[in-house]
């Protein structure tokens, strides 16, 4: 099999569903027309993401394509992974979702066909991000993430979602320009270097000489490059786009803005991170993802609890897990980049599920206030369910995939001598659990509103919330021997070191063990 023009596949086909929604006519063309391409679409880029993840994964060994201008390692593999996942599971809760909005009238024919042509572009863009080894390609396909999620934001075409568009794009532009600038600094300095300058925008050129780069320019860059992306990832203070963008957008579009394309912007910080760390060395890059970390955990903690718009409340909890993965980058070590990985991982599943729910709730509530939203579980029994579970699972609680990580990220802390920092950072999180128990006792519990019409949402609407829980409780309980090793050989691609650095860790040395007793 030629994965390499699989890798070409995974890129073509939701371009090819978005020209092909695009020029069927809005009117005449029923919705289920686009429903069906629709989900051809995201069912292909889960199949192709799967087939690419198992050959990296199984082999050890990158993809490329088209020269060096496409290249999958084991550190992209992780974040494919999630596109394919979270892509496939949010596009079909898309279906259900529309036909709602359809129904109440929020949405009409144009509408529902742009819904399904950005969708299509911004799993795209997702893609190309995590796909390309051109620098300068990585910071263009950022930006096409704007551009194409914006007009998925302002859907609606009320005050509201404009207004957020409008701040969504212009903060996030303006920001992402800043990682152009170090963007820019990097080629500048790797072309000096190269004997041949056209080679300075792949990632895989710059990582050979990365020790011979300017050290004043190249943390310079890194800088630029963690303000710049970090604008597009939700990290402090470039944050304040993201609890208006993921308020107003449509909860499907929420749960992968939240569960995925954060967690894309964070991949090129950590391609940056690996270019400065081989540089510099350690100290400074890991300082300063501390300091974006420990701000953006500290001032979202406190953000969530005092919320009671319910996505508002957990986009800013997306904040705060952001902040979580840029503190474990900021330990380092094995421990604290598996950690981070990891992390991305458990937390993309998670809020992907919460944003669903968000968007049950919404649909038999008819709004987002939770003071004015109690008695889910008498409601609707199954979102209630699964709402309390995802809120568990958000606060950490065993047994649940979120509280492997940050016992990781608790673990890394303190191997890395950052004592004070780990007691700060479980206040924070002592009070984003007291707001997630708040949430769960008073909203999903009590007396439901008596106009409210008790009913769940169909089946359909269900499962992609019910397999989302399978894997975060799945992850939590045993987690998969593939997945292990997926989260090994990204380390291990951070670190630019073998194969088996989580073997002798602390914490993994235990769980791989008993993940090789389980399968003998």
């Amino acid at each position: 099999m030629d994965y390499s023009t699989l890798m070409i596949a995974i890129m073509i086909v939701p371009f090819v569903a978005a020209i092909l929604i695009a020029v069927l006519p809005s009117k005449s063309t029923p919705k289920l027309v686009f429903e069906v391409i629709h989900f051809a679409s995201i069912t292909a880029v889960l199949v192709l993401a799967i087939l690419l993840v198992v050959q990296v994964g199984s082999t050890g060994k990158a993809i490329d394509a088209v020269g060096l201008w496409f290249h999958l390692d084991g550190l992209g593999m992780v974040f494919l992974a999630l596109i394919g996942v979270i892509g496939f599971l949010t596009g079909w809760y898309s279906i259900p979702y529309v036909r709602h909005d359809e129904k109440i009238g929020n949405v009409g024919p144009g509408q529902i066909k742009a819904y399904y042509v950005f969708f299509s572009l911004f799993v795209f863009s997702m893609l190309l991000v995590v796909l390309s080894n051109n620098i300068i390609m990585m910071w263009a396909a950022i930006e096409a993430t704007t551009l194409s999620t914006v007009f998925l934001v302002g859907c609606y075409n009320k005050k509201t979602t404009l207004e957020a568009s409008w701040k969504y794009v212009i903060v996030c532009t303006a920001g992402v320009a800043f990682g152009l600038y170090g963007t820019v600094l990097v080629y500048a300095d790797a072309a000096s270097l190269l004997s041949d300058p056209h080679q300075a925008v792949f990632w895989t050129s710059l990582l050979p000489v990365a020790k011979q780069f300017d050290a004043m320019l190249i943390q310079i860059a890194f800088v630029f490059a963690a303000i710049g992306f970090g604008t597009k990832a939700g990290l402090f203070p470039m944050h304040t786009w993201l609890p208006d963008a993921h308020s107003e957008a449509p909860s499907p579009v929420s749960a992968l803005l939240s569960g995925v394309l954060l967690k894309c912007a964070m991949l090129i910080i950590i391609r940056f991170y690996i270019l400065c760390i081989q540089a510099v060395g350690t100290f400074f890059p890991q300082l300063l993802m501390l300091i974006l970390g420990a701000l953006s955990v500290g001032v979202a903690a406190f953000a969530v609890f005092a919320q009671d718009d319910l996505k508002r409340k957990l986009a800013y909890h997306s904040c705060e897990n952001i902040g979580i993965v840029a503190l474990c980058l900021g330990f380092g070590g094995p421990l604290g980049i598996a950690a981070a990985l990891l992390h991305c991982v458990t937390h993309g599943f998670t809020k992907a599920l919460l944003f669903c729910i968000s968007g049950n709730v919404l649909i038999k509530y008819g709004t987002r206030d939770l003071n004015k939203i109690s008695g889910i579980l008498r409601v609707a029994p199954a979102t209630g369910i699964l709402m309390a579970i995802g809120f568990f699972a958000l606060a950490g609680f065993p047994p649940f995939a979120m509280f492997l990580s940050e016992i990781m990220a608790f673990i890394s802390g303190v191997v890395a001598g950052h004592i004070v920092l780990v007691c700060l950072f479980g206040v924070a999180l002592t009070v984003v659990i007291a707001a997630c128990v708040h949430v769960v006792t008073g909203a999903v519990f009590g007396e439901p509103p008596e106009n409210v019409k008790k009913g769940d949402l169909s089946p359909f609407a269900l499962i992609p919330e019910f397999a989302m829980v399978i894997v975060i409780l799945w992850f939590g309980v045993a987690m998969p021997q593939p997945v292990l090793n997926g989260i090994e050989t990204a380390t291990a691609t951070v670190l630019q070191t073998d194969t088996n650095v989580l073997h002798e860790a602390p914490l993994f040395k235990d769980i791989f063990a008993a993940t090789q007793a389980n399968s003998d």
